[in-house]
């Protein structure tokens, strides 16, 4: 990844949902004004969720989720509208299409009364509205208000029709798209607020059999671009040659960020004048809940033998043979409880329902995943009373030195 990319983590997800051929992937051609998604009078052509990373004018960089009809049918369709919904978990903006010529069902009343529960901004937009009168048009729009304003009052203020087929209303809904795109898209930065111009930035990037080929990966691309969105100087370096480089530099670092795993080596590098973090925990504070992060991170004293710990990875990559998530963390959790636990793994967009069997959640740094993601798995697992860590947080728990990696985020103890 370039690190001119905006990664699709940190673009603006339009979830486009309806039934089979109400015109999603027409409407998604209409906006991009290109032949991206596949258009087919058969029914179920889009069989699973399709993710398009794009640059959309006046939008910016999005990332448009085509779904799976709603009513998809047979055992293999309710597991494809059971995805669909699953979408929502990731939705900044909501799409609903409805064909002009079919009846409204249960299922779109339940889509949106889901994206006002989530709090997710949506529109309703009534497809193949070509050559309709006035008249037939008030007559389908005072049908969905009647159907949908029992859920919210305001939902005919989000009521639009188009024509993908003649891509008329694209415009309208584009701005729809964008007004809402800059409303609530905050650009909460990864260290900008720490540092000021030319303070210097020391990263710690391990180079071991885990870390890729020829590159850096996401997260630490992304703090190095952040440095210098903020006019910062970024030095990289690795754990073994870190005292020298810190020696190097002529002026003290303002903060050194470190991979988690190698914290205890970091940190004892690293002078206490000098601010230590890890690029996990400043994902967590970017995206997630930080202090409920915390919070999960003490919880590891709770432990008790046959408990079960969930290790949760937003991404899927190959394991290697000291894998940090498989391996390491497993290892550390058992030498500091001292218990007898049972580990589970999860990765991708696989993140379980039911935590009655876990005593505890441990999630990666998340940087594949957006900020609607993440809290989602936070509030869901607080809501069933399980706690949830993050990597670099246990770690840091793990080694003592919890208090000295939240030392920049003040308000967090």
């Amino acid at each position: 990844m370039s690190l001119n990319s905006t990664p699709k983590a940190d673009r603006v997800h339009i979830g486009i949902f309806g039934k089979r051929n109400a015109g999603k992937s027409s409407l998604i051609n209409a906006i991009t004004n290109q032949d991206l998604a596949i258009v087919s009078a058969i029914k179920g052509t889009t069989t699973d969720p399709v993710y398009k990373a794009m640059e959309i004018l006046p939008l910016g960089p999005v990332v448009v989720i085509d779904t799976p009809g709603l009513d998809d049918t047979g055992e293999l369709g309710e597991l494809r509208i059971e995805k669909s919904f699953q979408v929502l978990n990731q939705t900044d903006i909501g799409v609903l299409i409805i064909d002009f010529g079919n009846e409204v069902t249960e299922i779109e009343e339940k889509l949106v009364r889901l994206f006002i529960e989530k709090k997710i901004p949506y529109i309703i937009v009534v497809n193949k509205a070509e050559e309709k009168t006035d008249l037939q048009l008030e007559q389908v729009r005072k049908m969905l208000i009647a159907k949908f304003s029992q859920f919210e009052e305001e939902a005919g203020e989000n009521i639009l029709f188009v024509s993908a087929k003649n891509k008329e209303g694209i415009f309208e809904l584009k701005e729809f798209l964008g007004k809402h795109v800059i409303k609530d898209n905050k650009e909460q930065p990864l260290v900008g607020d720490l540092i000021q111009a030319n303070d210097l930035v020391i990263l710690v990037v391990p180079i071991d059999s885990a870390a890729p080929k020829g590159r850096l990966i996401l997260p630490q691309q992304q703090v190095v671009r952040d440095v210098l969105d903020h006019n910062g100087i970024a030095v990289v370096c690795q754990e073994t040659n870190l005292s020298e480089t810190i020696e190097s530099l002529g002026r003290r670092p303002k903060i050194v960020i470190t991979d988690s795993q190698v914290f205890e080596k970091v940190d004892k590098k690293t002078s206490e004048d000098i601010m230590l973090t890890s690029f996990s925990i400043l994902f967590a504070r970017k995206k997630g809940d930080l202090e409920a992060l915390v919070e999960g991170a003490r919880a590891i004293e709770n432990l008790q033998d046959g408990d079960t710990v969930l290790i949760s990875e937003g991404c899927t990559h190959h394991r290697q043979c000291d894998d940090i998530g498989t391996v390491k963390l497993p290892r550390w959790i058992q030498n500091y409880t001292k218990k007898k636990l049972n580990f589970e793994f999860s990765s991708g967009t696989g993140f379980p329902e039911d935590f009655s069997k876990y005593a505890l959640v441990v999630h990666c740094g998340a940087c594949m995943l957006n900020e609607r993601e993440v809290m989602h798995r936070i509030h869901k697992t607080k809501q069933q009373e399980t706690g949830i860590t993050n990597y670099g947080v246990l770690i840091a728990y793990i080694h003592g030195i919890l208090e000295r990696t939240l030392s920049p985020f003040k308000h967090i103890v």
